[in-house]
């Protein structure tokens, strides 16, 4: 994908456009694009020797479908392997569109295989065989669409945005609906339309409509509040998903290799985010983001906030080249000073520090993915795939961008005294998100103008919506749960006399469950705290995660009658002083999820009768 630019090889700033959903005000407004370009180039970061040998190359045929199916957790559909219980787990959670998108990959590769003559895989009959014929159900909702139907649709191009379409939408409020798959919403849209799913829509920097996200009975579950063992079953479920919408769609998507490239000698820049968190916990064992960019975004956020031009006016580069070697030697020893640091120059170094990551932060596997949003008519299904794409990237570099993208809201957030819109941040950031190591990709002739649009497009989505953007969607918590659930129902043995035992025994079990549904008057919540009974709150159809927080909180209050003689009154309050600025919240622990943080707005019955086996436990947040 990259190649060494000659000098200045975006020069001239290219003329002409193709239709843009831009304003025009916009789409001649990238001067700042082309000058943060002209910067890096000029500063000499583009030494040959520095190349990465096959960074952004294509795989060949069929080597991209044996890596996808290996990413997804599929890799015993290749070469005739037969099928464990976590492939069957996996399969039996997708929905119909993913099970027509994992079809795809599959034949493609089998007859990739076939025309190497080369040993033959299992095929796509033996494995979805049940599907093929007729109709496939989905978990998410009642989408009757044949795998024909799919592939005749996703063989459309989607049109060329028009002008105009959003803009008439300035300040409207849409739902953006997390809880059935994207891709079955948009087969549905396919359906319904006969044509390309999506609408044309034109946006500015302006009219970019507020999305909120419709609560349901369950709550809205943020990045970070499922389990580690949890979130690791996310991104290949995220992947398949991402890859139907993409089918349904009709876009083509691409990865590329990741390069191989040479350990730096360095400590900080040109370091890989893994080898900067496994120096910085020795300091901190419980930092997320490396402890360097939080100190350049910690320094820019005290002095820079409210300077005009931010991260757009240059440092001096004799001074930058000073502070990264001093940064160098001395960060880690505590003896740099950040008080000498001046603001443009610690903006310079946060650039540097992304372009100098040995891989992208958006990950060289993944960045022509990010590249391909803007071809997207439709603004929800942009921020569906820019959704599906966040969730799919490495925690340590979800972490770091989260961090950055945050950094940059406050930078927009100031634009009164600033005067950088969120326009002008994403023209001036794209360059160093999209042009690893200030290296442009491979394009037509023609193709700049188009690029440089495109990469501030997909900055200005990621900084104005960012909150929605790390949300983990309920059909994939729904996901996650079935492939728990699977998990600790899977019997150990094979002989047939204990699997009809199991069954039997399931079945009295689901029973007994709504027995006891029917009986349930009060839920029983475990505390984390030296009080001897758990906390007893009543369960009607009514009753929030938010109840019981207050309930705890009531009961710990100067007054209370509760828990006599199990503590005495002095440790109780003593022990409420020491929670007030701490936050409080409510746990699902066990049954088909290992740990899973509560939204308040959550209801407790419906929390119930989606994990009849778990625990509610009462904990102090860890931050």
């Amino acid at each position: 994908m990259n190649q060494l630019p000659q000098k200045n090889p975006l020069r001239p700033r290219p003329a002409g456009s193709s239709r843009s959903r831009m304003s025009s005000a916009e789409s001649s407004s990238m001067d700042s694009f082309w000058m943060e370009v002209e910067r890096i180039q000029q500063r000499d970061e583009l030494r040959e020797e520095d190349s990465g040998g096959n960074e952004g190359q294509l795989p060949e045929e069929g080597e991209a479908e044996s890596q996808w199916l290996q990413d997804t957790g599929l890799s015993g559909l290749l070469g005739g392997l037969g099928l464990d219980g976590d492939h069957q787990e996996l399969l039996s959670t997708l929905t119909q569109t993913q099970v027509a998108a994992v079809c795809r990959r599959l034949d493609i590769y089998t007859r990739s295989l076939r025309r190497r003559q080369k040993a033959p895989v299992r095929d796509v009959r033996d494995v979805f065989g049940v599907f093929n014929s007729g109709k496939m159900s989905s978990e998410n909702g009642d989408s009757s669409m044949k795998w024909a139907q799919l592939s005749s649709g996703a063989s459309k191009s989607p049109p060329a945005a028009e002008p105009g379409g959003l803009l008439e939408q300035t300040g409207r409020e849409e739902a953006f609906n997390m809880d059935s798959a994207y891709s079955e919403q948009a087969a549905v849209l396919l359906q319904r339309s006969g044509s390309s799913p999506g609408g044309a829509s034109a946006w500015g920097k302006c009219s970019l409509p507020k999305f909120t996200i419709p609560k349901g009975r369950l709550g809205v579950t943020r990045i970070g509040d499922l389990s580690l063992q949890d979130m690791r079953k996310v991104p290949s479920l995220a992947l398949i998903e991402l890859t139907a919408l993409c089918d349904v769609l009709g876009l083509d998507l691409k990865r590329s290799k990741a390069g191989k490239w040479k350990a730096a000698e360095t400590r900080l820049f040109g370091v890989s985010l893994d080898s900067l968190l496994e120096a910085d916990h020795k300091v901190l064992p419980s930092t997320q983001v490396p402890l360097v960019l939080q100190a350049l975004l910690s320094c820019l956020e005290k002095r820079g906030l409210d300077m005009e031009g931010i991260l757009r006016v240059p440092g001096s580069q004799a001074r930058v080249k000073g502070l990264e070697q001093k940064l160098e030697r001395d960060f880690y020893t505590g003896l740099f000073s950040w008080d000498e640091v001046h603001h443009n120059d610690a903006s310079d170094l946060l650039k540097r520090f992304i372009r100098k990551l040995p891989t992208p932060l958006l990950t060289a596997e993944y960045l022509p993915a990010f590249a391909m949003v803007p071809s997207i008519p439709d603004l929800k299904q942009r921020l569906q795939v820019l959704h599906l794409l966040i969730l799919i990237l490495p925690e340590h570099n979800r972490n770091a961008l989260k961090a950055l993208l945050e950094f940059l809201r406050k930078v927009v957030a100031r634009e009164q005294h600033n005067k950088m819109t969120l326009w002008n941040v994403s023209t001036v950031m794209a360059p160093n998100l999209f042009l690893h190591q200030g290296r442009p990709p491979k394009l037509p002739k023609g193709m700049e103008k188009q690029l440089a649009e495109g990469a501030a497009e997909v900055v200005q989505i990621m900084v104005y919506y960012q909150d929605l953007l790390w949300t983990v969607a309920s059909f994939l918590v729904a996901q996650v749960r079935k492939l728990n659930d699977s998990s600790s129902r899977r019997p150990q043995l094979c002989d047939a006399g204990l699997k009809t035992w199991l069954r039997r025994m399931h079945a009295d079990k689901d029973k007994a469950g709504d027995g006891l549904e029917a009986t349930l008057k009060v839920a029983k919540i475990q505390v984390v705290w030296p009080i001897k009974d758990p906390l007893k709150v009543p369960l009607t159809p009514s009753t929030k995660v938010a109840h019981v927080l207050r309930q705890f909180t009531e009961h710990l209050s100067p007054g209370s009658k509760g828990q006599e003689g199990s503590e005495d009154k002095d440790s109780l309050l003593l022990h409420h002083r020491s929670m007030e600025s701490a936050s409080i919240l409510l746990y699902e622990i066990g049954g088909n999820i290992n740990e899973h943080r509560l939204d308040p707005d959550a209801y407790l019955l419906d929390l119930y009768r989606a994990n009849p086996h778990g625990e509610w436990v009462l904990k102090q947040s860890p931050t």
